[in-house]
C-alpha cells in the first residue's frame, strides 16, 4: 500500500472505533465512565463489541477474563452469555475486582449467568482451575497477565477453545512510547508483547491470527 492508503486505513480504524463507541449500551457507557473516573482507563469499544460477538460465534458458556481493571470487556462477555454460563474474572487490582462485582450485582436480578470474581495474580490463581473446562479466555491489562495466562491456556481450554490477547501492540500501557510499532519502545509491556507474539505464534498447539481491532488482538485457537 502507498502512503495515502495507509492514511485511509488509519481513518477507517478511527471511524470504526467512533461507530462502536456510539453503539454502546447506556449501561456500558456508564460502566466505562465510572471506571475511567476511578483512574482505570478502559479498552476500545470496537474491541469489546468484537469480544461479545466472538463469544457468541464460539457458542462459549465458560469464560475466563484476566485483566487489570478491564471492566468493560468483562461486562461485554457477561452480556454475550445471554443469561447462561459462567464468567471467571481474575484481576490483580482490588479496585478493579470491586467494580466488576458491583457491575454484576446491578445485573444479577436480570441474568442467570454466574460470576466468580477473584482478586489475585493470574499466575497464582489459574493453576488452581480444573483442566479443559473453558471455551474462551480473554487477557487484558498488565504485562504480567499475558505470559502467565498463556502458560495455563493449553491445560484450561477445551478442544478448539480460544485465547484472546488484547492490546497486543502495547499501545495502552501507561508508559507506552508507541508500543511495539516503535522499535525504540523498551517499556515493560512492549517487550512482553514482542516476546508473546513470538511464543504464541510459534506454538504448534495453536492456530493464530493478529488482527487490527482496538490496539491489536492476537487470537489463538487450540488445535
Amino acid at each position: 500500500m502507498d502512503k495515502s492508503s495507509y492514511m485511509n486505513v488509519a481513518k477507517a480504524w478511527e471511524f470504526i472505533e467512533d461507530h462502536a463507541f456510539s453503539r454502546q449500551t447506556m449501561q456500558s457507557a456508564r460502566v466505562r465512565q465510572e471506571a475511567e473516573e476511578a483512574a482505570m482507563p478502559q479498552g476500545s469499544a470496537a474491541q469489546a463489541e468484537f469480544l461479545g460477538l466472538l463469544l457468541r460465534m464460539l457458542g462459549a458458556s465458560s469464560v475466563i477474563a484476566v485483566g487489570t481493571g478491564s471492566i468493560v470487556e468483562t461486562l461485554q462477555l457477561i452480556d454475550a452469555l445471554d443469561g447462561k454460563g459462567q464468567v471467571t474474572a481474575v484481576d490483580s487490582s482490588s479496585q478493579g475486582i470491586a467494580l466488576i462485582r458491583k457491575t454484576f450485582n446491578n445485573l444479577s436480578d436480570r441474568t442467570q449467568t454466574t460470576l466468580r470474581a477473584v482478586n489475585a495474580e493470574a499466575g497464582v490463581f489459574l493453576p488452581r482451575l480444573n483442566a479443559e473446562m473453558y471455551d474462551l479466555i480473554v487477557v487484558c491489562g498488565d504485562a504480567a497477565n499475558y505470559a502467565s495466562t498463556f502458560e495455563q491456556a493449553p491445560r484450561l481450554l477445551n478442544d478448539h477453545g480460544v485465547i484472546v490477547f488484547t492490546d497486543v501492540l502495547a499501545m495502552d500501557a501507561p508508559d507506552s512510547n508507541g508500543g511495539i510499532l516503535n522499535p525504540a519502545d523498551r517499556s515493560n509491556k512492549a517487550q512482553a508483547m514482542r516476546n508473546l507474539l513470538d511464543e504464541v505464534q510459534s506454538d504448534e498447539r495453536f492456530r493464530t491470527a493478529l488482527i487490527p481491532v482496538g490496539t491489536g488482538l492476537l487470537l489463538a485457537a487450540k488445535q
